[in-house]
């Protein structure tokens, strides 16, 4: 049987350089724009509860989530491929992220192996992996819905996302500690600080500010 590769980064970021420099040019990539260690989710994944949980997450209609998400991975929900090969980062953020797809494969039962390809801040490949989704279903719903932490977890580079994750949850964690330490630097410094000192995280700009308004909007 011919392979039909499939190719998921991790965003439009990502997407759009791969594009820019013609890596992979002949074979399908399609962008995962989601941000799955942020708000709340579903134990079923792209089932209508979740679609409808996510798009209130991102504060979007259900349509505008539909076209952002659900229609930059319609060859993968098409179930029309035989390999598929992930690229994501390091941080929490994307490991969260692989936690989901491979959860979703499990959930339908896809028998073949993912291989994986870990890639650093400038998007250049450093490690490279192979995976089978069975069992991540489960992993997922202790994770994400129970926030548990789950026993041994391959790959090492899950495992401490995980970790991050759930500290992330903590209400004392060391990102809301940060915050409240720094409780007199103005939203915009404070912000660009989390950045620079918590890229294990992945965090964006946007769950920061949220991160700091509802720290400070608790101590009024």
């Amino acid at each position: 049987m011919k392979t039909n590769t499939l190719n998921i980064v991790n965003g439009q970021v990502m997407y759009n350089f791969f594009q820019e420099k013609g890596f992979l040019k002949d074979e399908t990539i399609v962008s995962f724009n989601e941000a799955m260690c942020y708000g709340m989710t579903s134990s079923s994944i792209f089932s209508t509860e979740f679609l409808e949980t996510r798009s209130k997450v991102h504060n979007v209609s259900l349509d505008q989530y539909k076209n952002i998400t659900l229609k930059a991975i319609q060859p993968l929900l098409s179930k029309k491929f035989n390999s598929l090969t992930l690229w994501f980062d390091y941080d929490m953020f994307c490991q969260i992220n692989i936690l989901t797809i491979l959860a979703w494969l499990d959930q339908i039962d896809y028998q073949n192996t993912v291989t994986l390809v870990l890639v650093d801040d400038e998007f250049k490949p450093i490690e490279k992996q192979t995976l089978h989704p069975k069992g991540y279903k489960e992993i997922y719903h202790q994770v994400l819905i129970e926030k548990q932490t789950p026993g041994n977890i391959l790959p090492h580079s899950l495992q401490r996302g995980i970790q991050l994750y759930l500290q992330y949850h903590n209400p004392d964690s060391e990102l809301l500690r940060y915050i409240h330490e720094h409780r007199d630097l103005p939203e915009k410094e404070l912000v660009l600080s989390l950045l620079d000192n918590y890229k294990e995280y992945g965090l964006g700009d946007t769950q920061y500010i949220e991160l700091i308004r509802a720290n400070r909007s608790g101590e009024n």
